[in-house]
């Protein structure tokens, strides 16, 4: 009988550790493939920091949709200083003070409800380089993780010349400098305060709004956002993208 009973236990004892075997295998290859993906972020990462991106999703995306799209990348001393001020008011006015999420913002958000949007331009650079357009919670939690990356090894005239690189200004068109050009005909360093303002105040819905004929709606957003671009040169909250 005890020999029967060793035996039992025995075979009990492999068949436990046969069933551990692949679950095994499955976490080692889970915990092998997330560090491969979380390396390859820090990579990317760190080489955006100093080489332009050479598409995003939404780029690559749109171009298959519209048979193509229109985009010049230009450094960001080429761009209208007015530009680079314009968008930050509209978007993400403490952009200089935060360190990629606006905490006061959210929280103003939440209080607004679900409609209001609270994301830092920090975030939406994340969202168009590394990610894709689609809300969802796993990209929200991806955005939330890379943000602090791309923060702690971007400095804040990268992330800001990166956005106005990337953004989308109308239907296939990427980029200020393309946005300026098919708008207003001229380059990215010529445009006037008006047609920055006008610019910034087609985001975020590119689609929807025309920075060259310009709704009423559109003409209100501009003029407040000149004023919003006036103010964070006063009070110093352009200062870490200006020269």
């Amino acid at each position: 009988m005890a020999k029967r009973a060793g035996k039992t236990k025995g075979r009990q004892s492999g068949a436990r550790a046969a069933r551990r075997g692949p679950v095994r295998l499955v976490w080692f290859l889970l915990l092998r493939a997330t560090t491969v993906v979380i390396l390859g972020v820090v990579a990317l990462v760190c080489l955006f920091a100093l080489v332009n991106p050479p598409t995003t999703h939404t780029i690559w995306s749109e171009g298959r949709r519209l048979g193509g799209v229109e985009q010049t990348w230009v450094p960001l001393d080429r761009v209208a200083p007015v530009m680079a001020r314009a968008v930050v008011a509209a978007e993400d006015a403490n952009f200089c003070q935060h360190w990629g999420f606006d905490v006061e913002a959210i929280r103003t958000a939440i209080n607004a409800g679900a409609g209001r949007g609270a994301s830092t331009i920090s975030q939406q650079v994340v969202k168009n380089v590394f990610l894709w357009q689609e809300r969802s919670w796993p990209r929200k939690a991806l955005e939330a993780a890379i943000t602090p990356a791309v923060e702690a090894v971007w400095s804040k005239r990268r992330i800001l010349e990166v956005y106005l690189n990337v953004a989308e200004f109308g239907e296939g068109v990427f980029g200020v400098e393309a946005a300026a050009q098919h708008h207003f005909g001229v380059a990215a360093k010529d445009l006037t305060d008006v047609q920055a303002a006008r610019l910034a105040a087609v985001l975020p819905a590119p689609k929807q709004r025309s920075a060259s004929r310009p709704s009423e709606f559109v003409r209100s957003r501009a003029a407040r956002i000149l004023d919003g671009a006036a103010t964070i040169r006063a009070d110093g909250r352009a200062a870490c993208f200006e020269d």
